[in-house]
């Protein structure tokens, strides 16, 4: 038998795809793989029209669908530092460091 592609689907539609031919998913450091329905398959191992045996394991890595979440908040968010406090002036682009000498002794 040959692998399915499953990158593209959802989780829960890879698993009934891979158990309708005979195979196993797995999501190698996810626990809850049995119970995620809507992260999509984004890489497979092996690879799509690799030939199997039986009953073999097929190794999924999941994320979440276009603008599911997953990025985090990208805007600032308080307490804000307090105001106040050493400040460094940058030196202007493109300026040369000073010139150390150093003397012997």
């Amino acid at each position: 038998m040959r692998v399915p592609r499953l990158v593209g689907l959802m989780a829960v539609d890879a698993r009934e795809s891979a158990r309708a031919r005979g195979l196993v998913v797995d999501a190698p450091g996810r626990p809850d793989f049995p119970h995620t329905v809507v992260d999509y398959v984004v890489r497979q191992y092996p690879q799509p029209g690799t030939p199997v045996p039986r009953h073999s394991v097929v190794h999924v890595w999941l994320d979440f669908g276009e603008g599911e979440g997953g990025g985090g908040v990208r805007e600032p968010r308080g307490p804000l530092p307090p105001p106040g406090g050493p400040r460094r002036e940058l030196e202007e682009p493109g300026a040369l460091p000073p010139l150390v000498v150093l003397s012997s002794p």
